[in-house]
């Protein structure tokens, strides 16, 4: 089988030796070619051109933003518009090596967080034919496999890209950092959101949503964060949406986040698991993330779950 690895060498945890041991490893099972990206979306454009050969395989060495991009880039539009969005050729399976800084969707998906451990395990899915077909979740044109959301974490994103920029490594540390100075930055202004969800009557007053496609919504270093544990690759999508910046209520649900069997709940927080579609709208521009990528100020963003929309290589769900 042929296969492509596409590797983002400026991705946190890359090393050229991981990159060595994953290409040689690799070789046993595939035909293997390697490709470094060298600019934004590089990776889309050399997922696309895998699919449009026909590979068998494509195999993300890279952080969340490079797995974001290759999905998007083998897949093509969610809700293609002109004939050059229009999909060609067979999706290929993916697997993925972590490479980034919190590698969300590989963790989610069962595999291991270092490069090292992660090739090994993938070599053994690869022999044993492991695959499973998990759903993702799209909006403004766009796939998204793990999160997504407007407001708090949009704001933190956007701050976390722009130290990037600095040269200052990312860290789980880094993102606590930024996420308590974005909270209280924008603690006293009102609240812009309003949610809506079939069957249900719109939610307004609120302060920042999450959408998730999978739980947990994220990761500080080994500690999982739920914010809907009923969510998950298989079911739809979850919104967890906050109507107060009080501090103790706000103390006591991200106390609840942290913990393994909790199910966050609070007077001031609406969550809903396994949604078909939610519909977010702002009364003034406002950020948008989708899977730790900021892409700029929305007044409405519309968010849906797509099942089984990609082939991936990794355990099956118990």
């Amino acid at each position: 089988m042929r296969a492509l690895l596409i590797v983002n060498p400026n991705a946190t945890s890359t090393t050229p030796a991981a990159r060595d041991l994953l290409a040689h490893a690799l070789s046993s099972r595939v035909r293997v070619t390697v490709a470094h990206t060298t600019h934004r979306d590089h990776a889309a454009e050399l997922a696309r051109q895998a699919r449009e050969d026909g590979m068998g395989l494509v195999i993300v060495h890279g952080g969340d933003g490079t797995v974001n991009e290759v999905i998007n880039g083998m897949l093509g539009d969610p809700l293609p518009t002109s004939m050059k969005s229009v999909t060609i050729g067979a999706i290929p399976p993916l697997a993925v090596v972590p490479g980034g800084s919190a590698n969300v969707f590989a963790r989610s998906l069962g595999i291991a967080a270092d490069p090292v451990a992660a090739t090994n395990q993938l070599i053994d899915l690869l022999s044993s034919r492991s695959r499973r077909t998990i759903g993702l979740g799209h909006c403004d044109n766009r796939w998204f496999t793990f999160n997504a959301g407007l407001g708090l974490d949009a704001d933190v994103c956007r701050a976390i890209d722009a130290s990037r920029k600095d040269g200052r490594p990312v860290s789980a540390s880094r993102y606590v950092r930024a996420s308590v100075r974005e909270f209280f930055r924008r603690k006293r202004h009102d609240p812009l959101l309003t949610v809506e969800i079939p069957d249900h009557d719109p939610v307004t007053g609120i302060h920042y949503a999450f959408v998730s496609n999978s739980s947990p919504w994220t990761y500080l270093n080994e500690r999982p964060v739920h914010t809907n544990p009923g969510t998950s690759f298989d079911s739809g999508l979850g919104v967890f949406a906050m109507a107060t910046t009080k501090v103790v209520p706000s103390l006591n649900v991200s106390r609840q986040l942290l913990s393994p069997s909790s199910q966050p709940n609070s007077r001031k927080l609406f969550r809903v698991d396994d949604v078909p579609r939610i519909r977010i709208t702002s009364s003034e521009p406002i950020g948008l993330q989708m899977d730790g990528d900021y892409l700029g100020e929305r007044t409405e963003a519309v968010f849906f779950a797509t099942p089984a929309a990609l082939e991936v290589v990794a355990p099956r769900p118990s």
